[in-house]
């Protein structure tokens, strides 16, 4: 596929949840014109040539006047690989409350809001199944800090980590055997009916026609993901690491030959079983 471009035919978002020493919850008042006066997480979209990272600082600051820094990101959201939104637990590292005196196009006032959300009216409701994972991950962190790490790309692509186990608790992983062993990849298509699916089609097609493997995915975790934006325009794409997870379908004690000579299940060692394991139960929500 082609390279994805911001603005062109992809479009990230990023959304911030934090909280001050009191568990108060930082809400900015919409100053837009279809939701001016609604209250809402800062949220925004990234721009040509920003990393994600910076894109949530910016956000954020405009928005609220505070500083902050990411904590680990909460869930990847995504209506078709055309939106992707990154939602992020981050802290304040300084500045000042924005005021009503201050309100601009970018928000009206924010606030340290000490009580539940839906007390007040709320540009939309989806931001509740993300306070719930903050609110989670602050008592018991589901998942090791996750953030962007930064690596140029060009397509929007899924590095795959598909794992196998049997009743014997053998497990395999499906590696790419062309050239160095690696964690096959599979890139998004970038027409409007591909970009419109999700992330999930590209999957399908690899267990399908590359495995011969009929059974159906059970979940999808994000492991990590690398973005680095480039000021030509050409490196607006993501690589995905996403763990999917497929049901047995059965008492298969060996995973399914691959039809694709280029990938095999390549057995895992005894003494990593156990780190490849506790890593593959902790993962990034993504939610379609």
């Amino acid at each position: 596929p082609g390279p994805v471009r911001l603005g062109r035919n992809v479009c990230y978002v990023v959304l911030a949840v934090l909280f001050n020493q009191e568990d108060s919850l930082l809400l900015v008042q919409e100053a837009k014109p279809e939701c001016r006066g609604l209250w809402y997480l800062p949220a925004g979209r990234v721009e040509r040539g920003e990393p994600i990272v910076a894109a949530l600082r910016r956000e954020v600051r405009e928005e609220s006047g505070l500083h902050c820094e990411p904590v680990t990101l909460l869930a990847l959201e995504e209506r078709g690989p055309a939106w992707i939104r990154f939602s992020f637990l981050a802290r304040a590292t300084g500045g000042t409350l924005k005021t009503l005196e201050e309100a601009d196009s970018e928000s009206l006032q924010a606030t340290w809001w000490p009580g539940d959300p839906r007390s007040l009216p709320l540009r939309s409701p989806d931001i509740l199944p993300v306070l719930e994972l903050a609110a989670r991950y602050r008592r018991s962190p589901a998942h090791p800090p996750t953030l962007p790490r930064e690596l140029p790309c060009s397509p929007l692509c899924l590095r795959l980590l598909l794992p196998f186990s049997n009743a014997s608790g053998e497990l395999w992983l499906l590696l790419a055997t062309a050239a160095t062993p690696q964690l096959p990849v599979v890139a998004c298509g970038t027409s409007p009916a591909e970009l419109r699916a999700g992330l999930r089609p590209p999957l399908l097609r690899l267990l399908r026609e590359r495995l011969g493997w009929e059974a159906q995915p059970e979940a999808l975790g994000l492991l990590g993901l690398q973005h680095s934006p480039g000021d030509s325009g050409d490196t607006d794409g993501i690589c995905f690491n996403v763990l999917l997870s497929v049901a047995p379908g059965g008492q298969r004690e060996r995973p399914p030959e691959p039809r694709d000579p280029a990938l095999r299940w390549w057995p895992v060692r005894e003494e990593l079983r156990g780190r490849v394991l506790q890593r593959i139960r902790a993962t990034v929500p993504v939610r379609s």
